[in-house]
């Protein structure tokens, strides 16, 4: 009787203990759900008065006005329940007019690409209260005040439309040749919107008066197709009977791109006139902007290999183009300098790696360099602003370790401050006068803290800390995160961090599995919360943790943060040194004493599926087992913007080409082999693992492969997220011992 009272009061302590109830284990539902999410501030938008900022309510159904000061909430600037004319249920975004006087209200958002999308957009009078449509002729897209706020642009069906306020909300048409998988005027066909990370391609001038954009003319771009399945979460019922299919215009490497120019509309007149642009033939215009000056339309261009980046100050009237500035590297222009472009009265900042590192450069408007703003052995990630009055710039870099960031201030004479408080990554948005800015910190251990702080760096509120969610994590002993750096064989320094089981025993040893991405300039290191295969505090490693593996992740030469040297040393053959530091990245790990080498397992997804596949072809085995979720399996399948930056055409680098398809390595394959993609992948289109996994049968090679219907490249919707990354779960579980 005394044993089983003893038996009984155990089971009451296991059963009560926080450390071991069922309940708290993780489960991979949880990990997708959000269940464990950290709390985040999403959407700032700061206003002009440069004390406060507006963001959406939870419920979606207000745009609430705050505080840069004390975060607390001091107006409501629209609220659908009060709003007349127009009945809403919620907003899914908006636009303020440059006086805030007038606001886009963003509903029945519908998806196209990654970053494009048609929307039913109202104009809402703040001063009235009253909501109108833009436009009762169909959904548009990216709609855009003019600088006056009395005019509305914005794009539907390819062409681009002018809403006149003043003339009682009259709609025009501007361009009439636009046609699907023919013409795009004012947005950008999909390889330039996923590659250039932009959805629109248009502006007005300074004084209202003109409108300039682009003009895609893609019809000489070869078609796609891909098959699309009734399926379900959602239901394309259209595709009951018989199967149906997407087509759209999507150019593989070496392949014909869209022909790009610049167009300028005068709305007076309603004259179209086409810009005198020296281009290539084959040349890319990532972006056009209208200066402070209404005769100022600054034009990047890129040639096709994207190793010469020019500016040209056009006028929009007269068409004739004079170049600002050229900048010119041995192997590629990285997207930064064109995406961090601002333009001031008499100046613009560039940002440039011309000296090894990514760094601030100032010029005039006539193109002449004034000075270099920041130099040193660092990256700046972000070129925040510049106070003109204090002549003081404002950015984030990684100068106190490749692994962090932080936020920074620097004056005329070269005098530095920083103004995040803690190591790790700080990410900043500041307030319209750079008085203020909302920080978000997080290091390894802590998941987001959110302040507001004013330009000299002091906290003046915590609006976030995470502290439950920290202290609900800490209490399900969950693994042990760490940050780690070794050697490879070559004698190249790489960094890595490392999750443990909570009960880690030195003295055992543990199977790995090893989570990369490798890309270009990726960076899937840092001393941040946002680590891990979901960017969520290393959940899914935490997982895999408690099932008894050693999760880890090691970025290879190739990877951002390390200057030039270090990330474009993989040009003209993507893939073969990435893959050959993650077989150096295994055999180190294999080495530690409470590492079982035999049981090293790999895996990623997008580029890192692609390197999966070319480490366990390395020709050393070392991997017993890996996983490839949607791989570029040979890059002529891939898109011309993307894959020539890093390799060139086909053409030009038929070796490079060969050595960096992984289907060059299928004989060499080592480890048991899962594939995963989805079918409708617009991005890396399913072909890639079609005819990796044919060259595998008919090499006589084994694997397994999972398919995911009317997927695209994120493989999500419905129980698709929890499906998929359980599958990925199970397979090391299943295989890797």
């Amino acid at each position: 009787m005394k044993k089983l009272t003893i038996f009984f009061a155990l089971f009451l302590i296991c059963a009560m203990s926080p450390h071991l109830r069922a309940a708290d284990k993780l489960e991979i539902r949880d990990v997708v759900s959000g269940k464990y999410a950290a709390q985040r501030v999403y959407g700032v938008n700061p206003l002009l008065d440069g004390e406060h900022y507006a963001q959406i309510s939870n419920d979606g159904k207000r745009i609430v006005k705050y505080s840069f000061k004390d975060g607390k909430e001091v107006g409501t600037i629209f609220d659908v329940t009060t709003a007349r004319n127009v009945k809403l249920d919620r907003l899914d975004g908006y636009i303020m007019s440059p006086d805030e006087s007038r606001i886009l209200i963003q509903t029945k958002t519908q998806k196209i690409y990654r970053r494009s999308f048609t929307a039913e957009y109202y104009i809402y009078s703040v001063r009235n209260n009253t909501l109108e449509p833009l436009s009762e002729n169909g959904p548009q897209q990216v709609p855009m005040f003019s600088p006056d706020g009395n005019n509305i642009a914005f794009v539907r069906d390819n062409n681009i439309f002018l809403v006149k306020l003043l003339f009682n909300n009259s709609e025009s048409q501007v361009t009439k040749d636009g046609k699907f998988n023919e013409v795009l005027n004012g947005i950008p066909d999909w390889v330039n919107e996923e590659e250039f990370g932009y959805n629109c391609a248009y502006d007005f001038s300074a004084d209202s008066k003109m409108i300039a954009f682009i003009r895609f003319d893609e019809s000489k771009v070869p078609m796609f197709s891909f098959p699309m399945y009734k399926g379900m979460a959602p239901s394309y019922e259209q595709f009951a009977e018989y199967p149906g299919a997407y087509s759209y215009k999507y150019p593989v490497a070496g392949a014909v791109n869209s022909e790009v120019s610049v167009m300028t509309y005068d709305i007076k007149s309603r004259v179209t006139r086409k810009v005198d642009l020296p281009l290539d033939k084959d040349g890319y215009i990532p972006r056009i902007k209208f200066t402070s000056d209404p005769n100022g339309l600054v034009i990047t261009t890129l040639n096709r290999n994207q190793n010469r980046l020019e500016l040209y100050m056009a006028n929009p009237r007269s068409c004739v183009c004079r170049l600002l500035v050229r900048d010119e590297a041995p192997q590629y222009i990285k997207e930064t300098a064109y995406e961090n472009l601002q333009f001031f009265d008499d100046s613009f900042i560039l940002m440039s790696e011309r000296d090894g590192y990514n760094h601030i450069y100032l010029y005039s408007l006539n193109g002449n360099l004034q000075r270099q703003v920041t130099k040193g052995a660092y990256e700046v990630t972000s070129f925040i602003g510049w106070d003109r009055k204090a002549n003081v710039f404002y950015y984030e870099s990684n100068e106190e370790s490749p692994l962090c960031n932080a936020v920074y201030k620097i004056d005329a004479k070269g005098r530095k401050t920083k103004l995040s408080t803690h190591k790790g990554t700080n990410n900043s948005i500041f307030s319209t006068d750079l008085r203020y800015f909302m920080n978000t910190y997080s290091n390894l251990d802590t998941p987001p803290v959110i302040t507001l702080n004013d330009n000299k760096g002091k906290v003046l509120k915590t609006l976030v800390d995470n502290a439950q969610l920290k202290a609900k994590l800490d209490n399900m002993n969950l693994g042990k995160r760490e940050l780690f750096s070794f050697k490879t064989t070559d004698g190249v320094e790489l960094n890595g961090w490392m999750v443990k089981p909570a009960d880690f025993d030195p003295a055992k040893k543990y199977p790995v599995v090893m989570y990369q991405y490798s890309g270009p300039g990726s960076q899937m290191v840092t001393d941040s919360w946002n680590n891990g295969c979901r960017g969520n505090g290393c959940l899914w490693e935490m997982y895999m943790a408690q099932k008894g593996y050693i999760c880890v992740c090691v970025d290879g030469r190739g990877t951002g943060g390390r200057g030039a040297e270090f990330e474009k040393c993989t040009y003209m053959q993507l893939g073969v040194k990435e893959s050959h530091d993650q077989v150096e990245a295994a055999k180190y790990l294999g080495s530690l004493p409470y590492v079982k080498k035999e049981a090293i397992g790999i895996w990623g997804w997008s580029f890192g599926g692609y390197n999966t596949l070319m480490s366990m072809s390395e020709g050393t085995p070392v991997f017993a087992v890996g996983v490839a979720v949607a791989p570029p399996t040979c890059w002529r399948y891939y898109d011309t913007v993307y894959t020539e930056r890093f390799m060139r055409t086909p053409k030009e680098n038929a070796d490079g080409y060969r050595v960096s398809s992984a289907m060059e390595r299928v004989d060499k394959l080592h480890g048991k082999l899962l594939l995963v993609h989805g079918l409708a992948d617009d991005n890396v289109h399913f072909r890639n693992v079609a005819e990796y996994s044919e060259a595998l049968v008919q090499a006589g090679i084994f694997f397994d492969m999972h398919v995911y219907t009317n997927r695209n490249h994120s493989i999500y919707g419905g129980n698709t997220s929890w499906h998929v990354y359980s599958v990925i779960a199970n397979y090391f579980i299943d295989n890797l011992k």
